[in-house]
């Protein structure tokens, strides 16, 4: 399978790299052709204003909306969940995002880049430890949202049909627990 990681901003070679040991071929996406040449879709931990910024310079705003309206799989780790979200708490005046899940996401819930820290949660049932850095949490999630790990009492990582996100960031522990999850249950006969 073809997995595209949006390279424009943030730990994009951390994703590139496990979806490799993962036993896919990593591309990374920074035009439409290379978006349009992938199977599935990851959107990196980073800054989510900044990205958003960038898509809509390197014309791959709309297209990537596109691709998750026709049901591109795609993971969003920590600036790439609230990506995804449908809405945004705490985002800057006229914050956009691609969309997709039914969710109200508050950027930063955690706090600023002194309050990251690590701890270990229960994603989907398995055990594993997270970082979370400068994270945001789900505020409240529509009817067809699945919630698959909460820490702090919100949830922290939450699956839509072919979107899958997490508010921290997997791509930064020796755990595929996550890259698992999205390639073999959401990716699953691409």
């Amino acid at each position: 399978m073809k997995v595209g990681v949006l390279a424009l901003q943030g730990d994009f070679r951390e994703h590139l790299a496990l979806a490799t040991q993962c036993g896919h071929e990593g591309i990374s996406v920074r035009t439409v052709d290379e978006l349009n040449a992938v199977d599935a879709l990851i959107l990196p931990g980073g800054e989510s204003t900044t990205i958003i910024k960038l898509a809509q310079s390197f014309g791959l705003l709309e297209p990537i909306r596109e691709r998750i309206g026709s049901g591109l799989p795609v993971y969003g780790s920590c600036a790439g969940m609230i990506l995804l979200a449908d809405r945004i708490e705490d985002g800057i005046v006229g914050q956009q995002t691609f969309g997709g899940i039914d969710m109200t996401v508050r950027r930063n819930a955690f706090g600023r880049q002194v309050d990251s820290f690590e701890s270990d949660i229960t994603f989907n049932g398995t055990q594993l430890h997270a970082i979370f850095i400068r994270a945001p949490w789900v505020e409240e999630v529509g009817d067809g949202v699945v919630v698959l790990s909460k820490a702090a009492g919100h949830p922290v990582a939450v699956r839509q049909g072919n979107l899958l996100a997490t508010s921290f960031h997997p791509e930064l522990t020796d755990d595929h627990a996550v890259h698992s999850y999205f390639f073999d249950e959401i990716c699953k006969g691409r």
